[in-house]
């Protein structure tokens, strides 16, 4: 994406005898990777350059309708081949495709690029690209909270057994617990849209940022650099433009870009292990499609490759955001160059991985399969303990002694517990509280008591107000892109 004259332009060899990325070759959308293509990217560029030669000609350059028209009418006409060459001769990527671009508009080849600087469309592009890639992210993002929130609401009522450290604990709904995902989504889809409303344009600011080569052209006209700026920001679809620059705009906006990716990938990640976790307990399982195989040696396998891919490429994502901290901080001055190989690298890689993420997330959450039974089964091997406090109650409402009742409890656990542990036995807790006569008050309460409904709180009103109030309200500018299917290449 950068910009500047590192020479790293040249094309790579096609095809299966180099390397590829897999985020192009495999995973991320069509649409995606065209936003981060050198056609996109030197397309834009050159229609930074025509912009800018629309607004010198409006405010009174002599430039002519002529080389205007000549400009548009060479827009997609890209010689990729001679500014490759172009560039292995000069070293500058900008200044090859201003000899590219000025090849096949001869009568305009002296306006092209007047005044700018090789950030002029370096940077101004990347904020385009930038601003375009969330375009493309806000509403698969959207799409998945949609789809969890679906899951949620179906869920809403059924128990099962809540984990802290991952081990038993009191009991939630299973759309609770998906709620738990929606809201560090929801928090995601906030933070990405702040982010993208946030991006301002690099505009027309010069070599260091002063304007001082547009001053000049214009004989000292303040004003009218002050309109050539105003004007190629609005006629690239930004309402706001950086008042201070250097030679480029500020890399803090990476930083601020990639970091919003990053909490997008923590967010991902622990979404999909969540479910690796339930998959391994059979509670709930990711799509499997029918000819889909787990495990080339063990064919009973369904392992969650889903979300095992998820959780893969957002750790990628999350590291990536070191790139531009690093970026920034060793910026001297005005501007070095040492920012624009990384930054090649670093923020087409972030978009590609969170677009990856999101369609894969997406499939998913179409697709989840919940096993009730399971479920219930694991909650009866738990609950007998989880219900002590209820019995103990229940007996002392009966005329019991609360420590007497208590400590009857202790004995009967540690036995009960001691069949689960040593004997691989099912917790018969129950069974030993229904024939100890001790217990003769409440034993035709106990399945009341045992009622695994009565132990997960407010959670379903939770989730209702949760979807109501905060979730729903925030879909709704996406409406009209929520019923596009989610489609993995690979």
């Amino acid at each position: 994406m950068a910009a500047g004259g590192d020479g790293g332009g040249r094309e790579a060899a096609c095809g299966y005898d180099s390397y590829r990325s897999p985020l192009a070759s495999r995973y991320a959308s069509p649409e995606m990777c065209f936003v981060f293509s050198d056609r996109y990217k030197f397309r834009t560029w050159r229609q930074l350059w025509l912009w800018l030669a629309e607004a010198e000609q409006t405010l009174g350059l002599p430039i002519t309708d002529e080389q205007i028209q000549e400009m548009k009418s060479n827009l997609d006409n890209i010689d990729f081949k001679m500014a490759a060459e172009e560039e292995k001769q000069l070293r500058h990527d900008v200044m090859a495709h201003v000899h590219t671009f000025a090849h096949c508009c001869p009568k305009a080849a002296g306006i092209i690029h007047l005044g700018a600087t090789s950030c002029y469309v370096g940077d101004n592009t990347d904020l385009i690209i930038l601003r375009n890639a969330f375009d493309l992210l806000l509403p698969k993002l959207a799409r998945v909270i949609s789809r969890l929130a679906d899951f949620a609401k179906e869920r809403a009522d059924l128990p099962t057994l809540g984990f802290t450290h991952f081990q038993p604990a009191q009991l939630t709904t299973v759309g609770k617990r998906c709620c738990l995902w929606i809201q560090d989504l929801c928090m995601d889809l906030q933070n990405l849209k702040r982010v993208q409303d946030d991006l301002r344009f690099r505009g027309v600011k010069g070599t260091t940022g002063t304007q001082a080569s547009f001053l000049q052209l214009f004989e000292g006209d303040d004003q009218k650099v002050e309109q050539l700026d105003k004007m190629v920001t609005e006629k690239a679809g930004f309402k706001r433009a950086f008042i201070i620059t250097g030679q480029t705009y500020t890399r803090k906006i990476d930083i601020e870009v990639l970091s919003a990716l990053a909490g997008l990938g923590a967010s991902v990640h622990k979404i999909c292990t969540d479910v690796r976790l339930l998959a391994s307990l059979k509670e709930l399982e990711e799509p499997f499609e029918k000819q889909q195989i787990g495990s080339s040696a063990m064919p009973y396998k369904r392992n969650p490759m889903r979300s095992e891919r998820c959780c893969s490429l957002a750790r990628h994502l999350m590291t990536l955001v070191m790139d531009p901290l690093q970026t920034a901080s060793v910026q001297w001055f005005e501007r070095t160059l040492d920012d624009s190989a990384n930054r090649r690298m670093c923020l087409a890689e972030a978009f590609l991985t969170a677009d990856t993420i999101l369609n894969t997330l997406q499939n998913i959450s179409e697709g989840l399969v919940v096993y009730p039974r399971v479920i219930e089964r694991r909650i009866r091997q738990e609950l007998p303990f989880m219900a002590t406090e209820n019995i103990i109650m229940a007996m002392v409402k009966a005329g019991g002694n609360r420590q007497d009742c208590h400590e009857k409890i202790r004995v009967l656990s540690h036995q009960a517990a001691a069949v689960v542990k040593q004997e691989g036995g099912e917790n018969d807790l129950i069974e030993r509280i229904q024939a100890d006569a001790y217990f003769s008050p409440i034993h035709s309460q106990l399945d009341h008591l045992l009622d695994p409904s009565s132990f997960t709180g407010r959670a379903s009103q939770q989730v209702r107000r949760f979807l109501e109030e905060e979730v729903h309200p925030l879909l709704r500018p996406y409406e009209s892109v929520m019923k596009v299917k989610a489609e993995l290449r690979l």
